[in-house]
Protein backbone atom coordinates (compact mmCIF):
# COMPACT_ATOMS: atom_id res chain seq x y z
CA UNK A 1 0.00 0.00 0.00
CA UNK A 2 1.39 3.13 -0.89
CA UNK A 3 2.06 6.59 1.08
CA UNK A 4 1.80 8.89 -1.80
CA UNK A 5 -1.23 11.27 -0.98
CA UNK A 6 -4.15 10.70 -3.10
CA UNK A 7 -5.12 12.13 -6.26
CA UNK A 8 -7.83 13.55 -6.55
CA UNK A 9 -9.32 14.92 -10.31
CA UNK A 10 -11.33 17.57 -10.03
CA UNK A 11 -14.31 18.46 -8.74
CA UNK A 12 -12.80 18.71 -5.39
CA UNK A 13 -14.46 20.54 -2.91
CA UNK A 14 -13.24 21.23 0.98
CA UNK A 15 -12.65 23.10 3.65
CA UNK A 16 -9.26 25.12 4.24
CA UNK A 17 -7.06 25.89 7.10
CA UNK A 18 -8.61 29.51 7.26
CA UNK A 19 -12.27 27.83 7.50
CA UNK A 20 -13.12 29.33 3.75
CA UNK A 21 -15.14 26.61 1.76
CA UNK A 22 -13.06 25.98 -1.84
CA UNK A 23 -13.80 24.44 -5.21
CA UNK A 24 -11.53 23.45 -7.50
CA UNK A 25 -12.60 22.64 -11.15
CA UNK A 26 -11.30 21.89 -14.31
CA UNK A 27 -11.07 25.35 -16.18
CA UNK A 28 -13.96 26.16 -18.73
CA UNK A 29 -13.94 29.72 -19.79
CA UNK A 30 -12.46 31.41 -16.91
CA UNK A 31 -10.14 33.73 -18.31
CA UNK A 32 -11.45 37.00 -16.92
CA UNK A 33 -11.66 35.56 -13.00
CA UNK A 34 -7.90 34.30 -13.68
CA UNK A 35 -6.65 37.60 -15.35
CA UNK A 36 -8.44 39.18 -12.33
CA UNK A 37 -6.50 37.01 -10.08
CA UNK A 38 -3.11 38.00 -11.58
CA UNK A 39 -4.07 41.67 -11.82
CA UNK A 40 -3.83 41.13 -7.85
CA UNK A 41 -0.81 38.98 -7.66
CA UNK A 42 1.95 40.09 -5.40
CA UNK A 43 5.42 40.82 -7.03
CA UNK A 44 7.17 39.26 -4.16
CA UNK A 45 5.28 36.68 -5.01
CA UNK A 46 6.20 35.72 -8.79
CA UNK A 47 8.82 33.49 -10.11
CA UNK A 48 10.99 33.44 -13.26
CA UNK A 49 9.23 36.43 -14.50
CA UNK A 50 5.22 34.80 -14.23
CA UNK A 51 2.39 35.84 -13.90
CA UNK A 52 3.07 39.00 -15.87
CA UNK A 53 2.33 41.96 -15.48
CA UNK A 54 -0.66 44.15 -16.60
CA UNK A 55 -3.71 42.71 -17.97
CA UNK A 56 -2.97 42.74 -21.95
CA UNK A 57 0.15 40.70 -20.64
CA UNK A 58 -1.47 38.77 -18.73
CA UNK A 59 -4.39 38.01 -20.84
CA UNK A 60 -1.50 37.10 -23.46
CA UNK A 61 0.24 34.92 -21.56
CA UNK A 62 -3.01 33.26 -20.16
CA UNK A 63 -3.83 32.50 -24.37
CA UNK A 64 -0.26 30.89 -25.03
CA UNK A 65 -0.84 28.44 -22.15
CA UNK A 66 -4.19 27.69 -22.91
CA UNK A 67 -3.49 24.53 -24.32
CA UNK A 68 -3.16 21.84 -21.47
CA UNK A 69 -4.72 20.91 -18.54
CA UNK A 70 -5.62 23.43 -16.17
CA UNK A 71 -7.56 23.37 -12.98
CA UNK A 72 -8.72 26.30 -11.11
CA UNK A 73 -9.17 27.24 -6.86
CA UNK A 74 -12.45 28.88 -5.82
CA UNK A 75 -13.59 30.56 -2.86
CA UNK A 76 -17.16 32.15 -3.60
CA UNK A 77 -16.95 33.05 -7.70
CA UNK A 78 -12.99 34.88 -7.16
CA UNK A 79 -10.38 32.76 -8.01
CA UNK A 80 -8.12 32.44 -5.78
CA UNK A 81 -5.38 29.34 -7.79
CA UNK A 82 -4.61 28.16 -10.63
CA UNK A 83 -2.23 25.59 -11.89
CA UNK A 84 -1.81 23.67 -15.10
CA UNK A 85 0.34 21.09 -17.22
CA UNK A 86 1.29 22.33 -20.25
CA UNK A 87 2.33 19.61 -23.19
CA UNK A 88 5.72 19.48 -24.35
CA UNK A 89 6.80 16.86 -26.98
CA UNK A 90 7.74 13.60 -23.67
CA UNK A 91 6.15 15.51 -20.91
CA UNK A 92 4.21 18.36 -19.06
CA UNK A 93 5.57 21.27 -17.40
CA UNK A 94 3.47 22.06 -14.03
CA UNK A 95 2.89 25.24 -12.78
CA UNK A 96 0.98 26.18 -9.85
CA UNK A 97 0.07 29.93 -8.42
CA UNK A 98 -2.33 30.29 -5.45
CA UNK A 99 -3.00 34.44 -4.88
CA UNK A 100 -1.55 35.36 -1.46
CA UNK A 101 -4.00 35.78 0.12
CA UNK A 102 -4.75 32.54 0.30
CA UNK A 103 -1.37 30.90 0.84
CA UNK A 104 -0.48 28.71 3.84
CA UNK A 105 -4.19 27.85 3.91
CA UNK A 106 -3.66 23.67 2.55
CA UNK A 107 -5.23 25.16 -0.66
CA UNK A 108 -1.90 24.76 -3.10
CA UNK A 109 -1.45 21.08 -1.68
CA UNK A 110 -5.39 20.23 -3.41
CA UNK A 111 -4.76 22.17 -6.06
CA UNK A 112 -1.54 20.02 -7.05
CA UNK A 113 -3.53 16.79 -6.15
CA UNK A 114 -6.42 17.44 -8.61
CA UNK A 115 -4.44 18.97 -11.48
CA UNK A 116 -2.06 15.68 -11.26
CA UNK A 117 -4.92 13.33 -10.91
CA UNK A 118 -6.69 15.39 -14.28
CA UNK A 119 -2.92 14.94 -15.85
CA UNK A 120 -3.18 11.03 -15.16
CA UNK A 121 -6.32 10.44 -15.97
CA UNK A 122 -5.81 12.51 -19.52
CA UNK A 123 -2.50 10.11 -19.90
CA UNK A 124 0.34 12.36 -18.44
CA UNK A 125 2.98 9.98 -17.63
CA UNK A 126 6.00 12.89 -17.19
CA UNK A 127 6.01 16.48 -15.11
CA UNK A 128 8.70 18.42 -14.48
CA UNK A 129 9.09 21.82 -13.16
CA UNK A 130 11.46 24.51 -11.92
CA UNK A 131 11.31 26.33 -8.64
CA UNK A 132 13.78 28.73 -6.44
CA UNK A 133 16.11 26.66 -4.77
CA UNK A 134 15.14 29.33 -1.73
CA UNK A 135 11.57 28.33 -2.02
CA UNK A 136 11.01 25.73 0.89
CA UNK A 137 7.62 25.72 1.04
CA UNK A 138 7.13 25.21 -3.08
CA UNK A 139 9.97 22.25 -2.43
CA UNK A 140 8.39 20.42 0.16
CA UNK A 141 5.07 20.67 -1.66
CA UNK A 142 6.34 18.95 -4.87
CA UNK A 143 8.22 16.43 -2.66
CA UNK A 144 4.82 15.41 -0.97
CA UNK A 145 3.08 14.33 -4.21
CA UNK A 146 6.41 12.46 -5.23
CA UNK A 147 8.42 14.76 -7.68
CA UNK A 148 12.23 14.00 -7.31
CA UNK A 149 15.09 16.44 -7.77
CA UNK A 150 16.66 15.57 -11.13
CA UNK A 151 18.81 18.67 -11.94
CA UNK A 152 19.81 22.29 -9.47
CA UNK A 153 21.23 25.51 -10.80
CA UNK A 154 21.93 28.57 -8.99
CA UNK A 155 18.25 30.31 -9.58
CA UNK A 156 16.50 27.26 -10.43
CA UNK A 157 15.99 23.93 -8.96
CA UNK A 158 14.42 20.83 -11.71
CA UNK A 159 12.16 18.53 -10.08
CA UNK A 160 10.05 15.62 -11.90
CA UNK A 161 7.45 13.03 -11.76
CA UNK A 162 6.36 9.97 -13.39
CA UNK A 163 3.56 8.23 -13.06
CA UNK A 164 4.66 4.71 -14.13
CA UNK A 165 8.24 4.69 -11.99
CA UNK A 166 8.38 4.00 -8.30
CA UNK A 167 9.92 7.19 -6.53
CA UNK A 168 13.05 6.75 -4.71
CA UNK A 169 11.19 5.69 -1.77
CA UNK A 170 10.24 2.20 -3.52
CA UNK A 171 6.15 3.85 -3.76
CA UNK A 172 4.58 3.32 -6.99
CA UNK A 173 1.47 5.43 -8.43
CA UNK A 174 -0.56 2.14 -9.05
Amino acid sequence: MSDRPALEPPPVAFVDEEGRTIRIERSEGDRDALVTMYEDFAPEDRAQGLPPVGRERIEKWLETIEEGIHVVAWHDDQAVGHAALLAGEDDHELMIFVHQDYQLAGIGSRLIRALLGAGRRDGAENVWLCVRPSNAIAISLYRSVGFEAVGSGETELEMSLSFDDEGSDGQSWA
